[in-house]
């Protein structure tokens, strides 16, 4: 077995399998973090929608929904333009919800931060950018990016953080 391999079982085995009990704490609720967060960044949305975000069933979508409406967190509505359809917002306690467990994250992260010290934590950042380049150009069933499309988008990625 190769580097690669390697660090792909320490990953897994390290970081994905023995998620943090803030992680936990986070997502508790089946997906409630998950729906708050994508209701506070893209605004009002179809159950519908959630549902394909979190690549969860209809009816798996429609219990969590129902748990948050019930902590008067979201509210659903008849959509005026089309009587078929629901829309789903956040409350002020949904937004506030949200804001809260962003903050609580942010928190954690930035105590991390504080233990790795600056210049780790500086690596580390560098590390998970690039990462999340190299990441973003892998698609499922595709043969993997060629060097110039790599380039590309490593380009794209310094331009994008020069007009930051």
């Amino acid at each position: 077995m190769g580097y690669e391999e390697e660090a792909v079982d320490e990953l897994w085995r390290d970081v994905w399998c023995h998620r943090s009990q803030v992680q936990r704490d986070l997502n508790h609720g089946a997906g409630e973090s998950f729906v708050i967060r994508m209701l506070a960044h893209q605004g009002t949305m179809s159950p519908s929608q959630i549902a394909d975000a979190m690549h969860v069933t209809s009816g798996r979508i429609s219990a969590v929904l129902s748990a948050l409406e019930k902590k008067g967190q979201i509210v659903r509505s008849v959509d005026p333009q089309d009587r078929r359809a629901v829309r789903v917002e956040l409350t002020d306690a949904g937004r506030e919800r949200g804001r809260k467990d962003m903050q609580e994250m942010r928190s954690t992260i930035c105590w991390i931060f504080s233990q790795m010290g600056e210049r780790r934590t500086r690596e580390f950042v560098d590390l998970a950018r690039e990462f999340s380049v190299y990441l973003s150009l892998c698609k499922p069933g595709e043969p993997r990016p060629t060097p110039e499309e790599v380039r590309k988008a490593f380009e794209k990625g310094s331009q994008d953080s020069k007009d930051a």
